[in-house]
């Protein structure tokens, strides 16, 4: 495998969804701003979602409208149905994501319905896709322990993987929503999925509840995977552990990789810059 490792940042959505203070648009498009200045390549930039479930990214289109879009960067957006792909189709979002969850608990309680219903409502969000010639990335939850159901079989992991993938995804993200995953309980999930989709079409997505996260990538990086998503700041958090850590930390990510020679193609003085932003933005109070 390569020495060249990818890192999708995805700070601006994932980060900030879960914020408890609205953060400004201008500030939200000063953080991506900067974060494309960094040398990313993919930046999950927000999610067209209804404001009501998730009003810290009500002003979805004014941030894609806003930013200052590099050549070199893909804006991801996140889409949870057909009429949000529309409009991030509209708002040109170089791609789109979907998730569908491992655990039947948690598909339940957070978008209330089976793993099945889920994904079959994927289809036409593909559909319209394919038509616009936006590649479709898609996001596995729950990928070792869910907050209902507990352990999650590693089986049901690849099996809802091996769905998206067939449905088209180019890339599955395997979430560790609560950051609840042990390298050991992410090796044997890895290596169940890999017997069905090809390490290159794979990416870790981990959370740092249990201080875990960084181990996790070593053994992910051990199978073969060559993606991470990681968020600026560690921004994050886990509704389901309160007062938990978020996402991995982008700079943490980074630098580890980099002292352990791979290519990540990131400057940590840029990234810097970004997480001086998020200091910022949580400095001033809320209106």
């Amino acid at each position: 495998m390569s020495d060249a490792v990818r890192v999708y940042e995805v700070g601006p959505r994932d980060g900030l969804q879960n914020e408890t203070q609205i953060i400004p648009t201008a500030r939200k498009i000063e953080l991506i701003d900067l974060l494309s200045r960094a040398g990313f390549r993919k930046i999950e930039a927000t999610s067209f979602v209804s404001p009501r479930w998730v009003p810290q990214l009500a002003d979805a289109a004014e941030v894609m409208a806003g930013i200052q879009r590099h050549d070199a960067v893909d804006y991801a957006v996140l889409t949870p149905n057909l009429k949000g792909a529309e409009l991030a189709i509209a708002a040109g979002a170089d791609e789109l994501a979907i998730f569908a969850s491992a655990s039947e608990g948690f598909s339940q309680k957070n978008i209330n319905c089976s793993i099945a219903e889920s994904l079959s409502r994927f289809e036409p969000v593909m559909a319209v896709a394919e038509k616009a010639f936006v590649p479709v990335r898609g996001y596995v939850s729950c990928v070792a322990v869910c907050p209902y159901d507990g352990a999650v079989d590693p089986r049901a992991v690849r099996d809802v993987a091996r769905r998206l993938f067939d449905m088209g995804c180019y890339e599955i993200a395997l979430g560790d929503t609560i950051g609840a995953g042990t390298p050991e309980s992410i090796r044997r999930m890895i290596e169940e999925v890999l017997t069905e989709i090809p390490a290159e079409r794979l990416a870790g997505h981990f959370h740092d509840t249990g201080d875990t996260a960084i181990d996790n990538v070593r053994v992910a990086l051990d199978l073969g995977l060559r993606t991470f998503d990681s968020a600026v700041g560690g921004l994050g958090g886990c509704p389901y552990a309160p007062g938990a850590k978020g996402n991995l930390s982008t700079a943490v990510l980074v630098e580890m990789l980099q002292a352990e020679g791979f290519d990540t193609g990131i400057d940590l003085q840029a990234l810097a810059l970004a997480e001086a932003c998020i200091a910022a933005m949580k400095s001033v109070p809320p209106t």
